[in-house]
């Protein structure tokens, strides 16, 4: 998945940012398929079960069926086209999701050769939190970070100082 690529920065942030709102016995699910990042939060003492894949826009059941404490999802909803019908439909108490922002200097991903890895949003922080609060949730925290490349030329320069990724914990009443 990501050869050569490993997204140390954001794993630590999003595991560092996870661990400040869930205690390891509340069990969570995933959504997205099993992971890296899925394995490090079992290495960490988290109980985790991820989807299986189902296109989330129009199969919610195994998000409807889990009796999971907190949900997750880490750059997910960023790939639907519908990512309110969701987040309607978790019964958990507890969020925590994050998402790359929307950049101004950059198109939005696409991958040409995999229909599944293609971001339909990319979110400012302010369209995300109103997704997140018209959906049913209120949110109690959130962060920023930056995602500097070692390449070289003016976008590279901007991801410097410009934050790439938003992550918040939420809780429904």
């Amino acid at each position: 998945m990501y050869e050569n690529n490993f997204p140390n920065k954001r794993y630590r942030h999003t595991l560092e940012f996870l661990q400040k709102h869930v205690d390891p016995a509340e069990s969570i699910l995933d959504m997205g398929v099993d992971n890296p990042f899925s394995e490090i939060m079992r290495a960490n003492g988290f109980q985790v079960e991820n989807t299986k894949g189902e296109d989330l826009d129009v199969d919610f059941s195994r998000v409807v069926q889990s009796d999971a404490d907190v949900v997750t999802a880490f750059e997910i909803f960023e790939h639907l086209v519908a990512p309110f019908n969701v987040l309607r439909e978790i019964k958990a108490k507890k969020l925590i999701a994050s998402i790359p922002m929307r950049l101004w200097f950059s198109p939005a991903y696409r991958s040409k050769t995999d229909p599944w890895d293609r971001h339909y949003h990319e979110f400012e922080d302010w369209q995300f939190d109103w997704l997140l609060e018209k959906s049913g949730w209120h949110i109690k925290d959130a962060a920023k970070w930056t995602n500097p490349t070692k390449k070289i030329g003016i976008r590279p320069i901007l991801r410097y100082f410009t934050d790439r990724y938003y992550i918040v914990y939420a809780e429904r009443p």
